[in-house]
């Protein structure tokens, strides 16, 4: 645990989706004094996303679907282009994303590759994401995808060349942190060379 940190105090703001608290605690500055801060801590569970790939077409899948956060801090449509992605909700980081890509696109992926993971938003939010790629083919779409009924989904499948995914980005059309950097991942790895 840190020495720098003591007398940490939680309060349960709202239980209402995911855990808003507020935390409380003492900190000692680089001057050894302690001040005391607090600051909102947002608990939603950690997740896992996925970047399918297919090297013989050169293409990448992705999802299309509306994001209410964005919509409220001025996405006109809502709508966000990303990766496939879940929260483990207990299950391993592969399980989940193989879990996740079927459901959002149909295609059963058998082997992923984990290729690091990341804290996306650390000053408010919980949530550590693990990142994987994983290569398709046509025959791996084997169900129809656009997400699960019961959660209310409404997911629109996209096959994108790779080149076309970061001019995308370049043009603002792909925005979304984690999207964004598992396809810098692939170019930098030279996973299409």
């Amino acid at each position: 645990m840190n020495p720098k940190i003591k007398n940490i105090k939680t309060e349960v703001l709202s239980d209402n989706w995911y855990t808003l608290n507020k935390i409380s605690f003492d900190y000692q500055m680089p001057n050894g004094k302690w001040v005391n801060q607090s600051r909102e801590s947002y608990d939603r569970g950690n997740g896992a996303t996925i970047l399918l790939y297919n090297k013989v077409k050169k293409t990448i899948i992705l999802i299309k679907q509306f994001r209410m956060p964005s919509y409220v801090n001025g996405n006109k449509t809502g709508v966000i282009i990303e990766t496939c992605a879940g929260l483990l909700d207990g299950d391993s980081p592969e399980v989940c994303v193989k879990k996740e890509a079927f459901e959002e696109t149909g295609i059963k992926i058998e082997k992923v590759k984990k290729v690091f993971e990341a804290y996306m938003s650390p000053g408010a939010v919980t949530e550590i994401i693990h990142f994987f790629i994983g290569e398709y083919n046509d025959q791996m779409k084997i169900g129809t995808g656009g997400g699960v009924d019961d959660e209310h989904e409404d997911i629109e499948i996209l096959e994108i060349p790779h080149d076309k995914a970061l001019q995308m980005i370049t043009d603002g059309e792909i925005r979304d942190a984690k999207t964004i950097m598992l396809i810098q991942y692939m170019v930098l790895n030279k996973i299409f060379d």
